[in-house]
């Protein structure tokens, strides 16, 4: 897993370019934004749980079908299976928050995943709106408790979202 300086650095290095102002002015963003990060992280951490809790109860409030008989979380089993599934992703979310890079998302979560729910009859739809509802939780919950910039919280979701809605022509 790599994060803002080590990918930046990586990407200079491949060059063989000395770091510009440019990359100067990310690190700068990247270190600035470090005590937000964690801050954010630990919200996540701290109340993961009923993160998922309260996203998967909207997601089914807005899309009953899918605990409904045929549904793909009915049973109990497909049920946890899609909280389990929910937990993966706002966990690897703060990773990224941390890591100031979704390239951890890449590697862990999104690597191959569309083609396994296709494979598995798991409807993309569903799942890119439950990371869509986290990540308006998270962004919620991390104003609230006094950071800003919300938009390092919604960056990982929204490429996560961006990545499994994409569609090979």
């Amino acid at each position: 897993m790599r994060d803002a300086v080590t990918t930046l650095i990586k990407n200079y290095d491949s060059t063989g370019r000395y770091l510009d102002r440019d990359a100067v002015d990310r690190l700068r963003s990247y270190f600035n934004s470090g005590a937000a990060r964690v801050k954010a992280a630990a919200v996540i951490n701290a109340n993961a749980a009923a993160i998922v809790k309260e996203a998967a109860s909207a997601l089914f409030t807005e899309q009953p079908e899918l605990i409904q008989p045929g549904g793909n979380a009915y049973t109990t089993r497909r049920y946890a299976t899609c909280l389990r599934d929910m937990d993966y992703y706002l966990r690897y979310a703060s990773y990224a928050i941390v890591a100031g890079d979704v390239d951890v998302l890449n590697e862990r979560v999104l690597e191959g995943l569309r083609e396994t729910y296709n494979s598995l009859g798991v409807p993309i739809g569903p799942t890119v709106r439950g990371i869509q509802i986290m990540k308006e939780i998270v962004r919620d919950r991390v104003a609230a408790a006094g950071i800003e910039d919300t938009g390092i919280v919604e960056q990982p979701f929204d490429y996560m979202c961006r990545q499994l809605s994409e569609v090979n022509i």
